[in-house]
């Protein structure tokens, strides 16, 4: 009975829809989901505070025998990180979104103790302009729930890692079948892929880390705190190629 009134709410959603479908169509949202975005940060920065601080407390020891550190983020957005980075840290920013640079470029402006190699605009899939073993540290923060092969993005971020160099991450997944936010994640999903620009909610995001390939992960699963309940369940951690 459950599955059938879960199956018969993402209908009803999947039918509300489509005002946003036809967004998505002419461009428009593509345009106006950066500015969504940038916004959001502040809060969600300020609820994960304590949880990214601890996450990105020690990218230095990545850092090369000179003091170096060079940092590739995949999916960088409005630069919701770059205050956790280190001092002199060296970042190379991705987005597949064009339009997200005019925000990007104001978070860099709020961050000078960081040094802005490039802006490129790629999918995560696809780093070609980026070389084998060429960077210290990637990072992929709420960005795998909205790309097309999560498993190509994670062999993107291996191949441009050097050997002994640190994949870091902070995801929300799907939650355990039994629970309503599982419930509520499916019968949403339809909304959701449209105001997260294609971010999908019932992703085991974890199983595809442990498949990846790297030498190490650390990963742990947890509750973020004051967000809404479709993206409540997160994963968090590190991974060593």
């Amino acid at each position: 009975m459950r599955s059938f009134l879960m199956g018969l709410c993402e209908v009803v959603v999947r039918v509300l829809t489509w005002p946003l479908y036809v967004m998505k169509a002419v461009g428009l949202y593509k345009r106006l989901f950066p500015l969504l975005a940038y916004n959001i940060t502040f809060s969600y920065n300020a609820k994960m505070h304590e949880e990214k601080r601890n996450l990105f407390r020690n990218l230095w020891k990545y850092a090369n025998t000179d003091g170096t550190l060079r940092l590739l983020e995949i999916g960088c957005g409005s630069g919701a990180n770059f205050k956790f980075y280190p001092d002199g840290c060296t970042v190379v920013c991705t987005d597949p979104n064009p339009h997200f640079k005019k925000y990007l470029q104001m978070s860099m402006h709020g961050s000078d103790h960081l040094t802005y190699e490039n802006f490129l605009v790629a999918q995560g899939e696809d780093l070609g302009h980026i070389g084998d073993e060429s960077v210290d540290v990637v990072v992929c923060t709420l960005v795998l729930c909205s790309v097309t092969d999560v498993q190509r993005v994670l062999s993107e971020a291996r191949r441009i890692l050097r050997t002994g160099g640190g994949f870091y991450f902070m995801e929300h997944v799907v939650s355990e079948p039994s629970s309503w936010t599982f419930f509520f994640q499916h019968v949403l999903q339809p909304l959701w892929y449209f105001l997260g620009d294609g971010c999908v909610i019932t992703r085991a995001t974890w199983e595809d880390l442990e498949a990846a390939g790297f030498s190490e992960l650390h990963l742990r699963h947890i509750e973020a705190p004051q967000v809404p309940i479709t993206i409540r369940p997160h994963i968090v951690g590190h991974a060593i190629k």
